[in-house]
């Protein structure tokens, strides 16, 4: 999956869990889920693999559930950087949530696209 349909896909992720659970997520427009995301890919770029390194013996012990928790702490870190009136989330677990939310569809879209060219 190129960096645009996951930057797309994030976006559209955001928009629909805020649409269907409005009291848990906040999103301001479509132009902040964009942002949101956008923010997002460069936190996962730049802190996730810093934090994953130093959490990786509670990883191990959690047999990897524990990497949910470092992507719910880049979600609500993405929150505060926007500022949690324009993207946000009523707890951390909801960030949990909808961390697992992300790593599901983004596995079935990059499934998709695996399969889209292997046929070639």
């Amino acid at each position: 999956m190129t960096y645009l349909q996951r930057l797309i896909a994030n976006s559209l992720i955001f928009v629909s869990l805020s649409v269907l659970f409005p009291n848990q997520v906040y999103v301001e427009s479509l132009t902040m889920a964009i942002a949101a995301s956008f923010v997002l890919s460069i936190l996962n770029t730049l802190v996730k693999p810093i934090l994953i390194l130093l959490s990786l013996p509670l990883n191990i012990l959690t047999l990897g559930l524990f990497s949910f928790v470092i992507s719910a702490g880049m979600l609500q870190l993405t929150s505060n950087l926007l500022g949690n009136y324009r993207f946000g989330f009523s707890s951390f677990a909801i960030s949990i949530l909808v961390a697992i939310v992300m790593a599901i569809v983004n596995a079935i879209v990059s499934d998709h696209n695996i399969d889209k060219y292997a046929d070639r």
